[in-house]
């Protein structure tokens, strides 16, 4: 039915049983009636395409191509060579009947019917060989009757003459009127009726072959092409059995490892729970031990004269001195952590089956592909980089943005680097901490100068309500954007260590967990710092408002202390500007 809302072809083989009739409209199946052409060039009945067209585009019911309408009609143009093989193909399929001898003639002899255009007159082969053979009927022009001149050809609908000339210029046939009425150049571009129709056949017949060759290439692909799909299915199957092959072999290999490291877990958790039992009972007889002797001291105090002091505190300041120098464990000989190193265990066991290389990973990453392996660091041909995972350590960009983030406290930081370098081991990392402390300290003491401006300036605003000078403003703006560059330049600095660390940290991995927290830690105070500058930034915006509205007030209320300040208002303004860009 016309209009109908047409499915595209899903499949070749579908597109291969479609009806490609050239006269057949694909969408009501049906002889074209007026079709329009798409940019695309497919074709389709006006009907059939009406009211499909939004905001003066209409896609293509086939292809999905999107065509440009104009007009009120929502319609594209209609295609003039379709309409006329058409009309041609209605024409051929009426009866013609000779106009000398009135013979009708069958579908079948319509190849062997004439028509002479001079006449205008259909002719069957015996009468055009008996009649139109006389003198009289040389002049005549007769041709095949598929190649019948109509006389919407004839003639000329402007100036009602047939037309003599065609002109190569603007692809018209001319009358005799409008070869006059053409300009001297023009005239070059014209050729007679028989030339230009010789010319156009040659010309149509090099566009037919570059179509032809388009077709023949068109096949071969999709031969290709079929070819090609089938070759992705078995791919396809062939890959789904591979993986769920080696699925299955590294469960068995991950089982099997997972009940060693489970045991190797249970064996850690046993010994140390002993040994910690142990040096807790010794520890707990060791304090009633001294807390005898704690008393012991305060009642000899209390009750002892001197002479009985003399006598006796050396004794027992002796025996304290030897409780003191008794080798007490009082420190734990080991630490708490079970480590199983089961990322690396896990992924040792899984190279024989991915063929990776052998790698340490101390700490895995949330979304990785395995053990300390991402999608980051995997290298063309299935091997790994190098590169020490770090958890939770995104980007550059993302790190120096106020977004949320793990926050871990700067005194525990500061804790775990005390306790670092109290250690006394010079590495590459103890060295960056102490100046990284010392550049830390530094700029934690001028953000809290600047805090202490900021909140001085906004208790005196509103509490006070005291004039405050522009200039005090721009200097606070001033210096947050310099603290602002010194703290970029030295996280900065800091991300730039990072490749030493980790190549530091994969040959000392034992020691990386507790250097990996305070690295981070690290970048988290400076991120705390940034925050600290820009809330100051904040604060410090939201109060210069005022502080320009108070000031004008008082320069109103009180014109001697009015001031050129025009000048350091737009300096204000200006720093304000930039610190939003920075932000």
């Amino acid at each position: 039915m016309a209009g109908g809302i047409f499915s595209p072809l899903g499949s070749c083989s579908e597109l291969e049983k479609a009806n490609c009739h050239p006269l057949v409209c694909l969408l009501c199946h049906e002889p074209y009636q007026h079709p329009c052409l798409l940019d695309c060039y497919h074709n389709f009945c006006a009907s059939c395409l009406r009211g499909r067209a939004s905001d003066g585009r209409l896609r293509c019911p086939l292809c999905g191509h999107p065509s440009v309408v104009r007009g009120g009609t929502g319609l594209p143009p209609v295609d003039r060579l379709l309409q006329f093989l058409v009309d041609s193909s209605a024409d051929s399929e009426e009866d013609v009947q000779c106009a000398n001898c009135d013979r009708c003639c069958t579908k079948a002899e319509l190849d062997t019917m004439y028509f002479c255009n001079t006449c205008g007159q259909p002719l069957c082969a015996p009468c055009r060989e008996e009649t139109h053979r006389a003198r009289m009927f040389t002049r005549h022009e007769i041709v095949s009757l598929s190649k019948r001149t109509k006389d919407i050809h004839k003639k000329c609908p402007l100036h009602e003459e047939p037309y003599i000339m065609f002109s190569t210029e603007k692809k018209s046939m001319l009358c005799i009127n409008c070869f006059r009425d053409m300009q001297g150049e023009s005239r070059a571009h014209c050729i007679d009726i028989e030339t230009a129709y010789m010319q156009g056949c040659q010309r149509l017949d090099q566009a037919v072959m570059a179509v032809k060759e388009l077709q023949t290439s068109t096949r071969e692909a999709i031969v290709l092409l079929k070819a090609m799909i089938e070759e992705v299915r078995n791919s396809a199957s062939e890959e789904e059995a591979a993986i769920n092959s080696l699925f299955s072999r590294m469960q068995e290999q991950l089982s099997e490892r997972k009940k060693t490291l489970l045991k190797a877990v249970q064996s850690q958790h046993e010994e140390k729970e002993k040994a910690f039992k142990e040096q807790l009972a010794h520890l707990a007889s060791l304090l009633p031990t001294l807390q005898v002797h704690l008393v012991t001291c305060s009642a000899f105090l209390s009750s002892a004269n001197k002479a009985e002091f003399l006598d006796l505190g050396y004794q027992l300041m002796e025996r304290l001195q030897r409780i003191v120098k008794l080798p007490h464990r009082l420190r734990p000989a080991q630490t708490s952590k079970i480590n199983s190193e089961y990322r690396a265990e896990f992924a040792r066991c899984l190279e024989p089956l991915l063929m990776l290389s052998p790698r340490r990973s101390v700490v895995g990453s949330a979304g990785g592909i395995g053990p300390g392996i991402t999608g980051t660091n995997m290298l063309p041909g299935g091997q790994c980089s190098k590169t020490l995972m770090v958890p939770s350590c995104p980007s550059t960009s993302d790190k120096m943005s106020t977004g949320p983030m793990v926050k871990k406290p700067t005194m525990h930081r500061y804790i775990s680097t005390k306790v670092l370098l109290a250690e006394g081991h010079e590495t590459p990392f103890a060295e960056h901490c102490r100046n990284y402390e010392n550049t830390y300290r530094m700029l934690q003491m001028e953000i809290q100068g600047l805090k202490d401006q900021v909140q001085e300036l906004h208790r005196d605003l509103t509490k006070h309500h005291s004039l405050i000078k522009s200039e005090i403003m721009s200097e606070i703006l001033q210096k947050s954007l310099q603290m602002d560059v010194q703290i970029a330049a030295h996280y900065s600095a800091v991300e730039m260590m990072r490749s030493v660390f980790e190549e530091v940290w994969e040959e000392t991995y034992q020691r990386v967990a507790n250097e990996q927290e305070i690295y981070e830690a690290q970048l988290h105070d400076l991120l705390q710092l940034r925050q600290e500058n820009s809330c100051l930034s904040t604060i410090t915006k939201q109060i210069a408002p005022y502080v320009r509205s108070i000031a004008k007030v008082k320069e109103r209320l009180e014109p001697r202390l009015q001031e050129p300040q025009e000048p350091k208002e737009e300096q204000a303004q200006m720093l304000l500007k930039i610190c939003d860009d920075n932000e």
